[in-house]
């Protein structure tokens, strides 16, 4: 019997035989996989847009969405586990810890795959307050393109449109150097009115270890479970 696609995997289709083996193999896990991703590296360069945005940065990072810290050549770790959350979907982590000079901040992102949307769904922060719908695509050299479209907002009872005034597009590109055997990474959040907002740039290393799904770490999961997409 073959092991179920991914998630990345049902989401890309044939596209995904495109991409890089080593981005493959990342994107390839699910919670029957018993397998994690942990990875160390540097980003060259994490920026901010101009001081206007600064108080929403300080308010994302309670929920560990956003961070307003600036700096060249940080520390960085990332962590992918996959699991199935306490509404049975197959999920994968994006668990992201930036060592600045002066503060550790960590930027936490879950997705699942939406069958009523009929793509996948990124949760972002400890308590879900926002999804956002994914795009996956390959291009020629193998790298790996996620773009953000619709968003909602998620609090209590309620979920709504997030207006997108207020929003952020997100455009991430991940690619494998063969020559220096790093991954590579070009994360840019920008808003069409209030423009760039956050972003960050450089490179990791990754390997996969033997993780089961009730070996996973305490704080990995997030602290609320949204069911609605």
């Amino acid at each position: 019997m073959e092991p179920s696609p991914s998630i990345v995997q049902r989401a890309m289709g044939d596209a995904y035989a495109r991409l890089h083996p080593r981005i493959q193999e990342q994107y390839s896990i699910t919670s029957s996989s018993h397998a994690a991703f942990i990875g160390q590296g540097v980003m060259d360069e994490v920026w901010h847009g101009r001081w206007y945005v600064v108080p929403f940065l300080h308010v994302g990072a309670t929920r560990r969405i956003l961070f307003p810290e600036v700096s060249q050549g940080v520390p960085f770790e990332i962590r992918n586990y996959a699991y199935l959350d306490g509404l049975g979907r197959e999920t994968v982590t994006w668990k992201r810890t930036f060592r600045f000079p002066n503060r550790i901040r960590e930027f936490d992102e879950y997705f699942v795959f939406s069958e009523r949307r009929n793509g996948p769904v990124l949760y972002a922060g400890t308590h879900q307050h926002l999804s956002v719908d994914l795009n996956f695509a390959a291009e020629d050299d193998g790298s790996l393109v996620v773009r953000t479209t619709g968003q909602r907002l998620h609090t209590g009872p309620l979920s709504f449109a997030f207006p997108r005034f207020f929003s952020g597009d997100a455009l991430v590109r991940e690619s494998f150097d063969d020559s220096s055997q790093r991954f590579l990474v070009d994360v840019s959040i920008s808003n069409r009115f209030w423009g760039p907002i956050l972003g960050y740039r450089g490179w990791f290393n990754l390997e996969r270890s033997d993780c089961a799904p009730d070996e996973i770490l305490d704080g990995v999961r997030p602290v609320r479970v949204v069911g609605r997409h």
